[in-house]
């Protein structure tokens, strides 16, 4: 593991980035092995922290996959994936909320804390944060939602008054019902609702492969108009799918550019943010 990196021994070149960075809102999706292996966890948190001593305004938004799925296992249900997304029974959905906006979420917190940073732990049902409906589509998924409207301001306050906010993705439909909300769909969301300069997906690939398993594949970036015949054709499958369409989604609604990165590389975000190299897939 290397070793952190502080705002003093940075990079030279990456003073400028920040000077272009520094007040814009940075959306960052958090989740895959980087949220399972402890010591890239810190790393990552070490550097949102840092990212965010530097003046940009960094939003973290995460998943928890893992960690519902092994409560799940606990408690002697089954885990079911359709489309890449998780079905979701009553029972399931609260699980998942207890999972996230509680274990995950404070844990989060707490190690931004250790890391010399402030945060502040929030869900889409504070503040109505994240209002829903169930989501409509050819397999039924159960109780997960589908976002319906956005109200940033819990976020911008937390932002104004220097905290780092730092979202699970649950929210509520108008009867009060809890739902799962696919992390990709909610962090792409909440950065067009903050017009963000750019949103990151971490996660456990090198970003988008042209050949499955071959990570010289790397498709370094794509349009949005390339998508849908990359997903014709089978090269955005899976879990894949999701997360490239909530960037495009994130796009159309007004953020600058996404960027899929390898949350198991360490100071991966800070190499897409503060250095000139082509990191993961960019999405435009």
């Amino acid at each position: 593991m290397k070793d952190a990196i502080t705002i003093e021994n940075l990079p030279a070149e990456a003073y400028s980035y920040i000077q272009g960075l520094a007040g814009k809102t940075i959306v960052v999706k958090y989740g895959g092995n980087a949220m399972i292996n402890q010591a890239l966890k810190r790393a990552v948190m070490e550097d949102v922290v840092l990212l965010s001593r530097t003046g940009i305004k960094i939003v973290l938004v995460h998943g928890g996959g893992p960690e519902i799925s092994n409560m799940l296992k606990i408690m002697g249900k089954e885990t079911e994936f359709i489309n890449g997304l998780r079905y979701t029974d009553k029972e399931t959905a609260e699980i998942a909320a207890m999972v996230l906006a509680g274990k995950v979420n404070k844990n989060l917190v707490s190690l931004i804390g250790l890391c010399g940073g402030k945060a502040i732990g929030l869900c889409g049902l504070d503040g109505g944060m994240l209002q829903v409906e169930k989501m409509r589509s050819e397999v039924d998924l159960g109780f997960v939602g589908e976002i319906v409207s956005i109200d940033p301001s819990p976020v911008t306050m937390t932002l104004e008054n220097g905290f780092i906010p730092v979202i699970a993705t649950v929210g509520a439909d108008r009867d009060g019902q809890t739902y799962n909300i696919n992390a990709d769909t909610a962090a792409a969301a909440i950065a067009g609702a903050l017009k963000a300069e750019k949103l990151v997906s971490m996660t456990d690939v090198k970003g988008l492969l042209r050949e499955k398993d071959n990570e010289d594949s790397l498709i370094s970036s794509i349009s949005t108009a390339e998508i849908p015949e990359l997903i014709e054709a089978g090269i955005i499958s899976g879990g894949m799918i999701p997360k490239i369409k909530s960037c495009v989604d994130g796009i159309k609604s007004g953020i600058g550019e996404a960027v899929i990165i390898d949350g198991r590389t360490v100071h991966s975000l800070l190499d897409v943010l503060l250095s000139g190299r082509a990191v993961g897939t960019r999405i435009y």
